[in-house]
């Protein structure tokens, strides 16, 4: 994952020295959906293995919002 956020930034820099290519945009859209793919991805792990205890005592895991 590094070394996508390494080629999104470079990506980044290059634009707004002297902008992009086709083909340069084309790889920074799929390298940003690769990112925010990975990100929730995590996002979801995490709250599936996430409790609320409450003052009682108990364990209740974290649903989805209907």
């Amino acid at each position: 994952m590094d070394e996508v956020i390494a080629r999104i930034n470079a990506l980044a820099k290059k634009a707004k020295e002297e902008g992009l290519t086709q083909e340069e945009l084309a790889e920074r859209d799929k390298l940003r959906r690769i990112y925010i793919d990975s990100v929730k991805g995590n996002l979801i792990a995490q709250l599936e293995n996430t409790y609320i205890v409450s003052p009682d005592g108990t364990k209740k895991k974290v649903t989805p919002k209907q």
